[in-house]
């Protein structure tokens, strides 16, 4: 990769990857209120183990099912449809055959590391004064003259956890597309290809679609862009990665297919020419963040939801646009920063361990004016990051409450693991998420101690961060339906929804 100029922030791309869920847990009940919550739960350790054993088996070649299911595409279809799709996790799509839970659990948090430090890199390129002439392009096999303007260079986002079957082109060709609530750019391979990596699906050839159409470098979707170039006319995209692995080629427009649920037209995509990296199984990357370019915000979807079901089985939920979260919800007020919209920031107001509030200071979870501080919820992101004065109150009252359990060492980036190799199944005291309303969300056990090996370390599963941002990761968010009503600023968990 290209190094950046002396006094320079480290450049990056729009987030790629949705990263999701890393590890193997069965769904456990979870419960809301608006004013307490239990003080303990069950967790099973028992299924935990036998669930990391039984990952490492794991064939993705069992799903014939769903790699064999046609693409019902209606005659047409309306922007205010409501639209659905299975949600997978990333084993489903490719084993990356560890031999070990340990090492497999080590590649995830590597990959998770890499996710975090490119969405404060995101942050601080959106909170600085940096211009489009401030940035520098990443050498690449790409010729000079293909890209005409500068090109921004960034940190790896990590490889996408969750995917789905989305069609694309007319008539539609079916391709395992990851989802990324932290980035806004569409892209998938095509041909004619410099290099692409290796994918499930054969690689999207744009001749074979009518409705492929390129656009003109001055198109307002190009001027969107962060990065641009231009050649014979029409408009290219880069998005490049600190590790050297990116995705170049030409911003065009699509058909998009949603099962038999409906179709999107005209949608501005990237259509990758060079891609190379992280990105080995899905043909491409679908954003579901707040910018201009994302799915979500061009076909104007006033609601989007998924539920992210254990990463480690077989096992799918949906991806819905546009359908109502559930009664029972716990509601957070959704907030918006003027300075970075591809994010989703949260009201959270406190947490509670044991059923007792801790004290720290609300400040520690609000955005201020200038756009520092806030908590996202993020769907690529898997540990949840907390500032340090937040996790360390937050770790400290759950040992305080566990002196029962027996200690074991620190694994990685967690700091707090214990031994439970000889239990078969223990009680814990609950953690809680406590959000402005006086609404509460109480964790399921297994989404906060969690396994990183098969002979029975458990660790828990947060983590602090020196940066202004929080962050709100999907192994305490699984198997709950998470909506983003975006109409009316507000994100709905709906525990035990998948």
């Amino acid at each position: 990769m290209a190094s950046a100029r002396p006094n320079q922030l480290p450049f990056f791309p729009f987030a790629i990857f949705l990263f999701l869920s890393l590890f193997p847990f069965t769904l456990s009940s979870s419960s809301s209120s608006s004013s307490s919550s239990s003080s303990s739960a069950s967790l099973d350790v028992s299924t935990s183990l036998k669930q990391a054993h039984q990952v490492l088996k794991f064939d993705p070649k069992i799903l014939t099912s769903f790699h064999q299911q046609e693409l019902l595409v209606p005659a047409s279809s309306s922007s205010s449809s409501s639209f659905s799709l299975q949600l997978h996790p990333r084993d489903a799509l490719r084993n990356a055959g560890h031999t070990d839970y340990r090492s497999l659990v080590l590649s995830r948090l590597d990959r998770d590391s890499s996710r975090v430090k490119s969405l404060n890199d995101r942050l601080e390129f959106g909170l600085s004064d940096l211009t489009r002439s401030d940035l520098q392009p990443l050498n690449t096999d790409i010729l000079p003259e293909d890209l005409s303007t500068p090109i921004v260079s960034g940190s790896s986002q990590g490889s996408g956890e969750y995917f789905s079957r989305v069609g694309v082109g007319q008539p539609a060709k079916p391709f395992y597309m990851v989802l990324d609530t932290g980035s806004d750019i569409n892209w998938l391979q095509c041909q004619p290809c410099t290099d692409c990596y290796q994918q499930t699906d054969p690689i999207f050839d744009p001749t074979t679609s009518s409705s492929f159409t390129s656009l003109p470098c001055e198109s307002p979707h190009c001027q969107a862009l962060e990065m641009s170039g231009c050649r014979a006319a029409k408009c290219l995209y880069q998005v490049s990665y600190g590790d050297g692995s990116f995705t170049v080629g030409q911003f065009v427009t699509e058909t998009l297919s949603f099962g038999n649920s409906g179709v999107i037209n005209n949608v501005a995509l990237g259509c990758g020419h060079d891609n190379e990296g992280l990105f080995i199984g899905s043909a491409g990357l679908l954003g579901l963040g707040g910018g201009s370019l994302s799915l979500t915000s061009q076909m104007k979807a006033s609601s989007f939801s998924y539920c992210l079901v254990d990463r480690d089985s077989g096992s799918a939920s949906t991806l819905e646009f546009n359908s109502a979260a559930p009664n029972d919800s716990v509601n957070a007020q959704l907030l918006r920063s003027g300075r970075v919209n591809t994010f989703y920031y949260v009201a959270l107001t406190g947490l509670s361990v044991g059923g007792h509030p801790l004290s720290i200071p609300p400040s520690l979870f609000q955005l201020d004016d200038s756009g520092h501080g806030g908590i996202i919820v993020d769907s690529g992101t898997a540990i949840t990051r907390l500032q340090t004065q937040a996790y360390n109150s937050l770790r400290d009252a759950f040992v305080r409450l566990t002196p029962y359990l027996k200690k074991a060492n620190s694994f990685a980036l967690f700091d707090t693991c214990y031994d439970l190799s000889s239990q078969s199944r223990v009680t814990i005291p609950t953690v809680s998420f406590h959000f402005s309303g006086g609404k509460s969300l109480q964790l399921p056990p297994k989404n906060y101690l969690i396994p990183v090996d098969s002979a029975g370390t458990f660790c828990f599963a947060f983590a602090p961060t020196t940066s202004s941002l929080s962050i709100i990761g999907n192994v305490q968010q699984q198997g709950t339906r998470v909506n983003f009503d975006l109409a009316n600023s507000v994100v709905a968990f709906s525990p035990n929804k998948c």
